[in-house]
């Protein structure tokens, strides 16, 4: 089977019919700019959505058509994605917001940021899409994920012989790259969740992958300022964010930071304030 294939046949793996009636109600928020809702993540992973955060892309065809506020759309262009919470039918969510054309961009190898192509190297699901030139537009570009990631992490990793441990390198490499809250061994429990998925789709990943020419600790570098920057705008895009922030933190590092009011009221001073003492505790890294 093609990679197009095994990401065309995942993608159409149904869903908990709660997720898909939450990802039709975010494409109805942003009308006919909506071309796909792709839902991906650790709810995903673990099949648990009660009490949790889902996470989803909504990939639109223009910015300026998505939004009713031009900042938005100016912000979503120049700092991609803009992040939005989401609530409906009993659940919590948070989606991110991309067009076609960046989608596309993102997922492939002249891309050095991980931001994109290291998650939708995982499993994904299709959960709404607009048309079946929406669809197979999804499936080129995520069929660009996989590739990229190998591609990239080839030249840093160490060969053991055995393909997970090939993704389970190549996704801590991605985990390096950004501020991330969870802890070390997140990138192993990624593939250890799924083994089958990634030994069937390690040789057409790797047949297709492009030699990396970015070292990583130039990706770290501006993979992090990167991530501090998506911080500092997700203060003024994404309403209650900085509670998100504290809350994924406490979740996957095991902190109890608790937010004092002025913090609460400055979101973007709350978060510049919070960076140091995360990276020293380790909390992200």
């Amino acid at each position: 089977m093609s990679l197009a294939d095994l990401v065309r046949a995942e993608l159409a793996v149904p869903v908990d019919p709660r997720v898909k009636r939450l990802a039709e109600a975010i494409a109805a928020k942003h009308g006919a700019a909506s071309r796909a809702v792709l839902f991906y993540g650790s709810c995903l992973r673990e099949s648990q959505i009660d009490g949790l955060m889902l996470d989803f892309y909504l990939i639109v065809s223009d910015y300026r058509a998505a939004y009713a506020k031009r900042w938005l759309a100016i912000a979503n262009r120049l700092v991609p994605p803009n992040v939005f919470p989401f609530e409906a039918d009993g659940l919590a969510a948070k989606y991110a917001v991309l067009s076609e054309a960046d989608f596309l961009r993102l997922n492939g190898p002249e891309t050095r940021s991980v931001s994109v192509w290291a998650r939708f190297a995982q499993p994904s699901r299709l959960v709404w899409s607009s048309d079946a030139a929406a669809s197979d537009k999804a499936v080129a570009a995520i069929s660009q994920a996989a590739p990229t990631l190998l591609g990239a992490a080839m030249p840093f990793v160490t060969a053991t012989g055995d393909e997970l441990d090939l993704w389970r390198q190549a996704f801590a490499l991605t985990y390096s790259a950004e501020l991330r809250a969870e802890r070390k061994a997140r990138s192993a429990s990624v593939v250890d969740a799924d083994p089958e998925r990634y030994h069937a789709f390690t040789a057409p990943a790797l047949a297709a992958a492009e030699p990396g020419t970015s070292g990583w600790g130039r990706r770290r570098i501006e993979g992090k300022a990167l991530s501090v920057l998506r911080l500092a705008k997700a203060s003024a895009t994404y309403a209650g964010g900085v509670e998100y922030i504290v809350w994924k933190i406490n979740r996957h590092a095991g902190t109890k930071i608790e937010l004092k009011p002025w913090q609460r009221n400055h979101p973007l001073l709350a978060a510049i304030s919070l960076l140091p003492r995360l990276l020293r505790s380790g909390a992200v890294r």
